[in-house]
């Protein structure tokens, strides 16, 4: 993934969803590919969110110098919301 900004909103989106369903096994593994996509492709190290009513943030630091990004919670809870109103389509499949 080319852009750090697309890496960190879907790394992002999909933290909230699996934080809010540790039991979701596709949500726990997409966001620890997206991780690693930030810690490896990136090189972003303490990463760590934060949020307010309106933004959540990302700071993190890369080449040891530190850095954030924000994000509209609206834009980042869509996911999960979409998950909270129509979870007969959001089934956990467990892993073999």
């Amino acid at each position: 993934m080319k852009s750090l900004q697309d890496a960190l909103y879907n790394w992002l989106t999909i933290k909230i969803v699996s934080d809010a369903r540790p039991d979701d096994t596709a949500a726990v593994e997409t966001e620890q590919m997206f991780y690693e996509i930030l810690t490896e492709e990136h090189a972003l190290a303490d990463i760590e969110i934060t949020k307010d009513e309106i933004m959540y943030y990302v700071s993190y630091k890369i080449d040891g110098e530190s850095k954030s990004s924000r994000f509209p919670q609206e834009l980042i809870d869509v996911m999960l919301n979409q998950i909270n109103n129509e979870p007969e389509k959001y089934h956990n499949y467990p892993s073999e």
